[in-house]
């Protein structure tokens, strides 16, 4: 069974389409009109071997906040909904990822629960086109859509262009993880029946 998820957002702000298969191959096609978040986005579906395909056109003449927090939204959905009732799925994933002089770590949780802890100074106010504030909205935004618990830190790092892709592929491979069908796993893993 296919783990896909095809999701459209339509607001006077943004217009966002997501298909998101997270057994895919790493395969992408992405057009946010954020030549940096786009550069995110691709790394996270190489890292994560999920194919995603993901269009926006929003507002950037304003700024990119909507654009970039709705994709969040939109892409955490498509989680959520590519999930499916979570039977099988190992539901926890982590990883440690160095970037050169940056290391950064991620946690997941599957539960159905968001909340997001998000530790990772930038110094500069941009990355290309892409605002560094951004980056903590976009994966709250996922977190919530999605029902994860998701943890984030850099636990020391310099270039923030490095920190940002560090953060963003330790994102997929904990994901890529957590999602992982277990055959051991006939339910989901929960004392309580239910995720």
């Amino acid at each position: 069974m296919s783990r896909t998820a095809t999701i459209e957002r339509n607001t006077k702000e943004t217009k966002i389409r997501v298909t998101l298969e997270l057994d895919g191959a790493g395969n992408g096609t992405i057009d946010t009109g954020i030549g940096f978040f786009d550069h995110m986005l691709e790394g996270f579906t190489r890292h994560g071997l999920f194919d995603l395909t993901a269009k926006c056109r929003g507002d950037v003449q304003v700024d990119s906040h909507h654009s970039i927090e709705d994709m969040g939204i939109v892409l955490g959905t498509a989680i959520r909904e590519a999930l499916g009732d979570k039977k099988g799925i190992v539901r926890y994933g982590s990883c440690l990822l160095p970037m050169d002089e940056t290391l950064a770590m991620c946690a997941i949780d599957l539960s159905g629960r968001p909340y997001l802890v998000f530790d990772a100074p930038f110094q500069s106010d941009m990355v290309g086109a892409m605002d560094t504030q951004m980056a903590r909205e976009f994966f709250y935004a996922v977190s919530y859509a999605a029902g994860m618990n998701l943890h984030l830190k850099v636990l020391y790092g310099e270039n923030d262009h490095h920190k940002m892709e560090a953060l963003f592929k330790a994102f997929a491979k904990a994901l890529d993880a957590a999602t992982r069908l277990d055959p051991r796993i006939t339910d989901v893993l929960s004392t309580k029946g239910t995720l």
